[in-house]
């Protein structure tokens, strides 16, 4: 059978690696795994006591909300209040999603169609780049450096829309970025947010990492842009914030009419998360307030550990400013080899797994992606392996 939209679709590099990775451990090495992004703190106790409790009532084991519980939709507005300072309408302009991933997903059905055009970031986390691909749209991948420059893609971003045609008619954007740790400030998402009113295009903000910077920066809400209801949705999700990575519970907020395109487009697609969930996240953001302060602290713990580790052993990064991850350039006297190439040597003679960057499009093959998901001693027994293996460095 000749299946539709697979094809296009490359192979899944990071398998490649975990395959390595599984390989080795079968053979009874102790591979550090700093590969896939897959949050390890456990996730708030009151989410876990709050989603037993309720999974005994039988009333919540019926079909629930496409849209997500009102409460559920209100706690995401009392968030938004307290953390960013923008008042928003739980009726019209939040929507719950299954995960950012399937948010953004369908979000992409309801914005774009063969013909239409979305600028992505490159490299990027995949969704970003293959959503508008799922929709039969072309997206048009502009580069976003190596992590230090967010004003200089948003450059980008405004020349790509004035050369492209036909004129792209949405734009994908996600700071703190995974995987380049790029941040922006609020002056930086403002001057998006002014071209776009001009322009007619509507902007898709990913702000997975919202609660996850560090060094006393906090990231911003693009809704906290003058104008942006007008041109601007948002996805918020509790994966890294609140370690729910696998209760997948997220939400899209902002510019009602594309809120209410995606609702009802939801409404023949699904019911909702398992209803004990949205309760327990429901009662976890009314009164886990301080948790995302908390985890934050443990990563920047260890971001500190990872990169002074790799500056003592001679391979030189850029220091993350956000996210749960590390940008690393290929350290030069490897740098022949390819992203793929250098994970698997990583594996193969350091016992650490990495993230190739050619995973997230072909603007990350210089780089590889460190994930911050084991504590300070794991990451320590890293960075021996890496002196050990990468011979070349000086």
């Amino acid at each position: 059978m000749e299946f539709r939209r697979i094809p296009g679709l490359p192979p899944y590099v990071f398998t490649i690696i975990d395959g390595l990775k599984i390989e080795a451990r079968r053979a009874g090495r102790d591979v550090v795994d700093l590969g896939f992004g897959n949050p390890d703190l456990p996730s708030p106790q009151v989410a876990v006591d709050k989603l037993a409790e309720a999974a005994q009532n039988s009333r919540n084991h019926r079909y629930s909300a496409s849209r997500g519980i009102p409460k559920l939709r209100e706690a995401v507005a009392g968030l938004y209040q307290r953390r960013f300072g923008v008042s928003l309408d739980p009726d019209t302009e939040i929507i719950s999603t299954i995960g950012a991933k399937e948010g953004f997903s369908h979000l992409m059905w309801v914005l774009l169609q063969p013909g239409d055009v979305a600028l992505v970031p490159t490299p990027s986390y995949p969704i970003h780049i293959w959503g508008p691909y799922f929709a039969g749209a072309d997206a048009r991948q502009v580069p976003i450096g190596d992590g230090t420059d967010a004003a200089g893609y948003i450059d980008r971003i405004i020349e790509a829309w004035e050369l492209g045609w036909p004129k792209p008619r949405v734009v994908v954007l996600s700071f703190p970025h995974n995987p380049t740790t790029t941040v922006a400030t609020k002056e930086d998402l403002q001057r998006l947010v002014d071209w776009a009113r001009d322009k007619d295009v509507v902007l898709v903000h990913d702000l997975a990492y919202a609660d996850m910077t560090f060094d006393g920066f906090e990231p911003p809400s693009i809704m906290e842009c003058e104008g942006a209801r007008e041109v601007a949705v948002e996805l918020y999700s509790m994966t890294k914030s609140f370690s729910m990575a696998g209760w997948r519970v997220a939400f899209l907020v902002g510019r009602r009419d594309v809120v209410g395109a995606l609702a009802k487009l939801k409404s023949y697609l699904d019911y909702g998360t398992f209803q004990p969930i949205q309760i327990a996240a429901t009662v976890t953001l009314n009164e886990a307030t301080e948790f995302p302060q908390e985890i934050s602290s443990v990563y920047a713990s260890r971001r500190d550990a990872l990169y002074d580790g790799l500056q003592r052993i001679g391979w030189d990064i850029h220091k993350p400013g956000g996210t749960m991850f590390a940008w690393a350039r290929i350290p030069e006297p490897y740098r022949d080899m390819g992203s793929i190439e250098f994970a698997t040597h990583l594996v193969e003679e350091c016992d650490v797994a990495v993230s190739p960057g050619v995973g997230f499009g072909p603007g990350g093959d210089e780089f590889v992606r460190f994930a911050l998901i084991e504590n300070e001693h794991r990451i320590g027994q890293a960075i021996r392996g890496l002196k050990r293996g990468l011979t070349r460095l000086a």
